[in-house]
């Protein structure tokens, strides 16, 4: 399996175009697996903006390390392992800024080792920015179970931001799993919010992880808002790994979804981001209709 991987791998990596992608805003590509797993009673997500395995320590790195957005470094293979070694303890993850192969990831899709690595079954990678062999700029789902629908949503904005959005269970009553990258300033990142709220509005257990580039009270004031999603009491600090003052990545629920637990990774310093972690516990009415979907859904590609 693992020989198969990497065949797959490098084909997909041998094949991609040089020179940057530009797209449109909107659903791009979907998969609808043939053999669906379904959830546990409980989840334990984690959200990693993992930096393409750099790690970042300090603000002076971002210049004198800037070659390493470019050039693999020592490490950078490393690195990869050590966060493969941290979210194997998770049911799923929503990874930002994992490089697909190119030269500053020595030519490796981080995100099928992390998965091989890490025993994870399922896994999905949402290609934002190609800059050919000098990066492969993408989100990635890790998963122990696998949904039954995944898409790939390219969101409004400059070119380079992305959501992807999974489903879990029944089709009836599913669950839904998005992972994300936002815009860095407020007027895009409020615009693809508006996206994702026009989306997610229809659905009752909704839970969207991944990196907001904004604070608590910025997605209170977004439009965002109207899906009533449940924010931690208090903030938790993500940014910068170094000396965390910023909550940044978040993994915001729906009301029907019970919290168990949350946490921040401060011993993680991997990346130039702390991992934000959440154990939930799903409820009776989302089990009871998962209990009866098909293990093996037919395909309509």
């Amino acid at each position: 399996m693992l020989i198969d991987r990497a065949r797959l791998a490098y084909a997909e990596w041998k094949t991609r175009p040089a020179g940057f992608s530009f797209v449109r805003e909107g659903m791009k590509r979907q998969r609808r697996p043939s053999v669906v797993t379904l959830p546990d009673e409980s989840l334990k997500l984690l959200s990693f903006n993992v930096q393409a395995g750099i790690g970042t320590q300090a603000f002076g790195d971002y210049i004198t390390g800037s070659w390493k957005h470019f050039v693999a470094h020592p490490r950078s293979v490393e690195n990869i392992e050590r966060i493969a070694e941290i979210v194997q303890s998770y049911d799923v993850v929503a990874l930002q800024e994992v490089d697909g192969g190119s030269l500053r990831s020595r030519n490796l899709n981080q995100l099928v080792h992390m998965a091989t690595k890490a025993d994870f079954p399922f896994w999905h990678q949402q290609l934002n920015r190609n800059l050919g062999r000098l990066g492969q700029f993408s989100n990635g789902l890790l998963s122990r179970f696998v949904p039954y629908h995944i898409e790939d949503h390219r969101l409004p904005g400059l070119p380079g931001r992305g959501a992807i959005i999974a489903r879990y269970g029944h089709p009836d009553n599913p669950l839904i799993m998005v992972g994300v990258h936002l815009a860095l300033g407020e007027k895009y990142r409020n615009a693809q919010l508006a996206y994702l709220s026009r989306l997610l509005k229809k659905y009752q257990h909704v839970i969207i992880m991944g990196d907001f580039n904004c604070l608590p009270e910025q997605l209170e004031r977004s439009p965002l808002a109207e899906l009533d999603l449940v924010m931690p009491d208090d903030p938790l600090m993500t940014y910068p790994s170094w000396a965390p003052d910023r909550h940044i990545d978040h993994i915001l629920l729906s009301p029907s979804l019970t919290v168990a637990n949350r946490e921040v990774l401060t011993d993680c310093r991997l990346s130039d981001h702390l991992p934000v972690a959440t154990e939930i516990l799903l409820p009776a009415d989302m089990l009871e209709a998962a209990r009866h979907a098909p293990r093996a859904l037919p395909r309509h590609d």
